[in-house]
């Protein structure tokens, strides 16, 4: 079975063909000089996508038994009512369906 990770690249990859994918990394990352750096929040999706056409989309990728956490839920949720699109991804197809490039 692929990793996250690698789905995700696989993901990153074919939908830069439509736009711009951000890969967001949430977490504590220390400097060179042992300085503790938080990012991002718990829930954030993995991947931002800005279409050429305007669209905006938040995606979660998940390996094919993965599961969302509480919070991640609770972010997508959160963005759809904010009016963008967001969903979870476990597949490059299931991707560009969510961006409504995909059957």
């Amino acid at each position: 079975m692929k990793s996250e990770t690698t789905i995700q690249n696989e993901i990153r990859c074919a939908l830069s063909i439509h736009g711009l994918v951000v890969r967001q990394n949430v977490g504590n990352f220390y400097t060179e000089y042992g300085g503790r750096v938080q990012c991002g929040f718990k829930g954030l999706s993995d991947l931002v996508y800005f279409g050429n056409d305007g669209v905006v989309a938040f995606i979660e990728t998940k390996t094919p038994k993965g599961k969302l956490s509480k919070e991640q839920k609770q972010f997508l949720a959160r963005m759809r009512c904010a009016g963008y699109i967001a969903g979870t991804a476990r597949s490059i197809e299931e991707a560009l369906k969510l961006i409504g490039k995909g059957e």
